[in-house]
């Protein structure tokens, strides 16, 4: 009886340091690994993110660049931290296709995590070399078809969100390019520029100047709806190519095991940063906006990576690309 008394009161007093620790998350700085350089995108929306969030939650979010490997040095970083709620990760579409690019990962893209919520889609823009013939993008899928292989379509690296868009246009309008690797999506628009380049599929966020000082031709962005910062470029859908719809999607992520509750915390805070002003409003000035509320929660990032993982595995598998 005294030893049931003995271990009864023992887990009174684990549950109640469980509760304790719980209400008093986070006590001290949590860590924003972004598994990208500094500069880019995905640092820009993590810094914006991390800011809003720190206000919520009473503590500073340190936002640490891991970059490398595809994002998956920093990845591995969060997936093999201690599950306590004080490292997480920034991780965009990229996480949906690791699986199919990389021969062996030391975690899983979808089973090392718990999701924590989605934070924004930003839009990707279709465009073409300055002066280039096709003069809408009905006219350019015309001309790329009737020129198989001739002309040549650029990406920013494997498995880029600018390597999947053209693998999409290409599957959806069935065509064929000549597809053309570089390092990074700088060295791309620098070709692009010059017209060496015929065709490239970036992000809203590295086109849009260009784009509005007429230096590079647009084609369609990949939404459902017009980008606010380019009123005049049609959808995708607009132009009768709906099923290219791509978009880069980031979201929040902790290593699995992490505490419900400091899941919760994380998952509110970043709600609450979705509707800062000044988040919506930088937002707003990088050709993107931030997802509705119910899409900033575990379950929709959990449904929407598992949806896409299928999605991708099934295209990259049908284009040819083999792990590496």
């Amino acid at each position: 009886m005294k030893l049931w008394k003995s271990i009864a009161a023992a887990l009174l007093l684990l549950c109640g340091t469980v509760t304790a620790q719980a209400q008093d998350y986070p006590n001290r700085p949590i860590t924003l690994v972004v598994p990208f350089a500094a500069a880019g995108p995905g640092d820009i929306i993590a810094r914006l993110v991390a800011d809003a969030m720190r206000r919520s939650l009473g503590q500073e979010v340190i936002v640490v660049n891991v970059g490398g490997a595809g994002g998956t040095i920093g990845t591995t970083r969060v997936a093999q931290a201690k599950p306590d709620g004080y490292t997480i990760l920034l991780g965009h579409v990229g996480q949906s296709t690791m699986s199919s690019l990389y021969k062996s990962l030391p975690f899983d893209p979808v089973e090392s995590f718990e999701t924590i919520g989605l934070i924004t889609d930003v839009p990707m823009t279709i465009v073409g070399k300055p002066g280039f013939a096709p003069k809408d993008m009905k006219e350019l899928v015309t001309y790329v078809r009737e020129r198989p292989d001739k002309i040549n379509y650029a990406h920013s690296g494997l498995g880029s969100v600018a390597h999947l868009c053209g693998l999409m246009f290409m599957s959806a309008t069935k065509t064929r390019m000549t597809v053309i690797p570089y390092k990074g999506g700088g060295e791309v628009m620098k070709d692009l520029l010059s017209g060496t380049i015929d065709v490239y599929c970036e992000p809203a966020t590295g086109t849009t100047a260009n784009i509005q000082a007429g230096k590079i031709k647009p084609y369609a962005v990949t939404t459902k709806r017009r980008v606010a910062t380019l009123p005049d470029v049609p959808t995708t859908a607009e132009a009768g190519f709906p099923e290219i719809g791509i978009t880069t999607w980031y979201g929040l992520y902790a290593p699995k095991g992490t505490p419900a509750a400091a899941i919760d915390k994380l998952a509110g805070a970043l709600q609450g940063a979705l509707k800062d002003d000044n988040v919506k409003t930088r937002f707003a000035q990088l050709s993107m906006e931030p997802v509705s509320q119910d899409q900033a929660t575990p379950a929709a990032l959990a449904a929407k990576l598992k949806a896409e993982v299928k999605y991708w595995s099934a295209l990259l598998k049908e284009a040819g690309v083999k792990p590496e």
